[in-house]
């Protein structure tokens, strides 16, 4: 890749280095100059640009990223579309990612311009949280490095996820007098938000006498009664291999693993079994929420990893848990809105106007090779990321509706259709759920419109980085759809007449990013006879 500062002459398909203004516009890096912006710059002033410019071996940021996400991706795990540069990866279930450090450390020692970084190895997480990032640092890596990491990754993908199985648990307490009921109580509950946060139910609970017989008849009681896991608390702390908890499961004619571990909180736990049932002797920090290693085994346990010796006595590097900031952090808030998540961005189609444009028939159910406008833009928005989908409707509902049948999205129904765009608007962000963190405006008259464009809208979505309105482009125009951040939704509200949101665009033109799309279906609403015409001739 060359690098420098060029004169306008030369500029031609080069990528901008540096955000730079021209007139009332402003370029942002990463930009591939065309005709028009060269001619902006130079009526702004502007004789030279510091500019990158690809040569044959380079393969351009977007698709170097694309392919070294491609074969990253394991089980359990799923990429985001690439955006300057960078791809996502995301959880698709609840459970613990795994990752060879040994590989991913190869991959990064590549080349400087091609990087992974990685949720640390064993993390707990949510469905769509983000457990890693893939970034092409330059505008562009050399084929050789790309395919040098393909090669790594080719043999086995260096990340993927180990989800969380339910097992029905069972909890034996046992009892000595002055022992209260309340702390018995307590611990039943911090057990069940412990056992929730992993997926799993607490589905029985025993309190018997501290005494070895009495533990071993608790136990052959649950496990009778289909217990897949068993956790023993007692009423004293385990202190050795001997004591009543471990003699216990002994007597029940189950077995001893381990006992120790070195994490602190957590070093009194005992690791046993009664057959292929896991039995666990807690200790006395498991009636705390706080995080423990206890969290650590059932998290192994719950996710199908192994737990054994050497399992339990390789826990001492990074152990102290006493000591480390999300040490108060109950496990029950894995995946809470403060974890780097995917974008929640749900989709709403406006689908309620009049096309008075188009004479006596309603746009929308036209046909194009054979199927209604409108169900072209559903099944499009469908194959997207955006979720929930949710069709505003106005004229005709219930043709419109028919017209969308046994697609999965919803329907809202604006009464105030016959007052313009923006009282659909309104009723389509009154619709939108708490939970997501903006939403792309489409309408149902574009069906040029791809799932791979409003893929790429959603993967530049980053209001943190300033990303909190994207458009695409085509050619210097800007198109539809636009995602918006959760922030404008008020302003939004109040929008009045048949009219959209350009205003605001231009009044928050800090927050706005521009994707150039692939082809002018960004561009093309079909809302007069010839226009339709015209996009019929082109498929």
């Amino acid at each position: 890749m060359i690098f420098g500062r060029l004169p306008i002459s030369q500029a031609l398909g080069a990528v901008l280095a540096h955000a730079v203004g021209a007139g009332e516009r402003r370029l942002k890096k990463g930009r591939v100059l065309d005709t028009e912006d060269l001619a902006q710059l130079e009526a702004a002033g502007i004789d030279h640009v510091v500019v990158a410019v690809l040569e044959p071996d380079d393969v351009a940021e977007d698709i170097a990223a694309r392919r070294a996400a491609a074969l990253l991706v394991g089980p359990g795990l799923s990429a985001g579309a690439a955006f300057t540069g960078r791809v996502n990866l995301f959880a698709e279930a609840h459970g613990l990612l795994t990752l060879d450090r040994d590989q991913i450390d190869r991959l990064n020692r590549v080349d400087e311009a091609l990087t992974v970084a990685t949720l640390p190895p064993l993390t707990p997480v949510a469905p769509g949280q983000m457990v890693a990032t893939i970034k092409i640092i330059p505008f562009a890596a050399s084929e050789r490095h790309v395919a040098a990491w393909e090669t790594i990754a080719g043999a086995r993908p260096p990340l993927s996820l180990a989800p969380f199985r339910p097992r029905q648990v069972a909890l034996i307490q046992t009892l000595l007098p002055g022992l209260k009921a309340s702390v018995l109580d307590k611990t039943v509950e911090v057990t069940r938000r412990r056992l929730a946060a992993l997926g799993s139910p607490l589905a029985r609970e025993r309190r018997v006498a501290h005494t070895v017989l009495a533990v071993a008849d608790g136990l052959a009681a649950v496990l009778a009664e289909g217990a897949e896991l068993v956790l023993v608390a007692g009423a004293s702390a385990i202190i050795d291999r001997r004591d009543v908890i471990p003699a216990g499961l002994i007597a029940a004619g189950g077995r001893i693993e381990h006992f120790g571990m070195p994490v602190d909180p957590g070093n009194l736990l005992l690791l046993g079994a009664h057959g292929a049932v896991p039995v666990l002797g807690l200790p006395g920090c498991a009636r705390s929420p706080k995080l423990n290693g206890v969290d650590w085994v059932l998290q192994r346990l719950l996710a199908d990893l192994p737990v054994d010796r050497a399992e339990i006595t390789g826990l001492g590097a990074g152990g102290l848990l006493s000591e480390i900031p999300s040490r108060p952090l109950p496990r029950a808030e894995i995946g809470t809105q403060a974890m780097p998540h995917r974008p929640r961005i749900a989709a709403l189609i406006l689908a309620a106007g009049q096309s008075r444009r188009m004479g006596a028939e309603n746009k929308l159910l036209l046909e194009i090779d054979g199927k209604p406008m409108v169900r072209h833009v559903a099944e499009r928005v469908l194959a997207s990321a955006a979720r929930p989908v949710t069709v505003v409707l106005g004229h005709q509902p219930d043709a419109v509706k028919a017209a969308l049948a046994g697609l999965d999205v919803g329907f809202v129904e604006n009464p105030d259709f016959a007052d313009g765009l923006s009282s659909s608007l309104k009723t389509g962000l009154a619709s939108v759920p708490e939970a997501a963190d903006g939403a792309i405006v489409c309408l149902g008259d574009m069906p040029g419109v791809s799932a791979e464009l409003v893929d790429r809208l959603i993967a530049g979505f980053n209001p943190i980085e300033g990303r909190a309105i994207l458009a695409p482009t085509r050619g210097g125009r800007r198109g539809n759809p636009v995602l918006w951040a959760r922030r404008f939704f008020d302003e939004l509200m109040s929008l009045s007449g048949d009219t959209g949101a350009k205003h605001l665009i231009g009044t928050y033109g800090e927050f706005l990013t521009e994707i150039e799309a692939p082809d002018d279906g960004v561009l093309i609403d079909l809302d007069t006879p010839a226009a339709l015409a015209a996009y019929r001739e082109t498929r």
